[in-house]
């Protein structure tokens, strides 16, 4: 199992490195377009030096690091530098273009792929205070750019759609790769559970439910352990050290539809032990119910009269007339 783990994570790490090397020089292309369009075509001398810059930048960094650095403060540091290097360019063009904040868009994907589920609705957050920066500063500072034409702007718009796809097309490609691993790996080690399980024999199985019972019983009346609210079969699995699956079979055999019902059995019983032993008038439901192990009046509510087919009220009436 050790094995079939080291081995996911390591072609998961080499997919996510054969990403970063073919998004660096997919990146290096379009700065390149990019700077010889407003170089030649569209001449804006600031913008040509900025690309060539973070060109310059991008490449040499790479070329330093390439050879042993670790993914995931790489991806970090990347998304976070790039984007603030796309706030001059995105400021340039503000009031030019609506595409002027694209190059944001691919952020949440790339910590899709990269990261887990809270750093893509980190960077979600993240884009959007970029994007509303941008919008106060264009706002409420004016800072002379270069006009460009509406068919300057047009170019650029359709390069920098095109350079979008392209991007997002290589994130999801190797995403799906990555969740082609991972799916492997599930039946391998599906594979491997169902290669090393016992045989099965029903005689087998009828004693070994049953002494297994025998156990979760003993160990719910010594440790009450139903009067913790929040307790439930992955609590009792971690108590005995069992299987969460042959803890649902035994209980099953002895005739309960499942879990929830075995434990509601002991707390309904624990409540309807202390609604006797104590002085109603001077002890709260809420404190009885709590006490039993229920986490709120409705549930216990409902669970009481699902069992004893009287409400909790008519019951302790029923109490007070004995």
């Amino acid at each position: 199992m050790i094995v079939i783990n080291q081995k996911k994570a390591e072609r998961i790490e080499q997919y996510k490195r054969e990403l970063i090397h073919y998004y660096y020089i997919l990146m290096t292309v379009i700065l390149s377009v990019f700077a010889l369009i407003f170089t030649t075509i569209i001449p804006d001398r600031n913008m040509a030096w900025y690309l060539y810059g973070g060109l310059f930048l991008m490449v040499y960094t790479y070329l330093i690091i390439r050879k042993s650095y670790s993914v995931n403060v790489l991806v970090h540091s990347y998304i976070i530098i790039a984007a603030v290097y796309n706030f001059y360019v995105m400021l340039v063009f503000w009031n030019n273009s609506v595409a002027s904040f694209v190059w944001l868009m691919p952020i949440p994907l790339a910590a899709y792929v990269f990261f887990s589920r809270k750093y893509v609705f980190l960077y979600c957050f993240f884009v959007l205070i970029n994007i509303i920066a941008g919008y106060i500063i264009s706002r409420d500072f004016n800072f002379n750019f270069p006009k460009h034409s509406p068919e300057d702007v047009k170019m650029t718009d359709i390069i920098l759609i095109i350079s979008n796809v392209a991007v997002i097309s290589l994130l999801l490609y190797f995403k799906d790769k990555i969740r082609k691993v991972e799916i492997y790996h599930e039946i391998e080690v599906n594979k491997l559970a169902s290669q090393t399980k016992p045989a099965y024999t029903p005689e087998k199985d009828s004693f070994f439910a049953e002494e297994l019972f025998g156990k979760i019983e003993s160990i719910m009346r010594e440790k009450q352990l139903y009067k913790d609210v929040h307790f439930n079969i992955s609590k009792l699995s971690a108590e005995l050290d069992i299987n969460t699956g042959y803890i649902s079979r035994a209980i099953r055999s002895q005739g309960y539809p499942n879990f929830n019902n075995y434990l509601n059995v002991y707390r309904i019983e624990c409540v309807k032990k202390l609604l006797h032993e104590n002085d109603l008038e001077k002890v709260t439901l809420m404190y009885i119910y709590t006490e039993a192990g229920f986490s709120n009046q409705s549930t216990f509510n409902r669970v009481f009269k699902q069992m004893e087919g009287a409400t909790p009220s008519e019951y302790i009436s029923m109490i007070q007339m004995h």
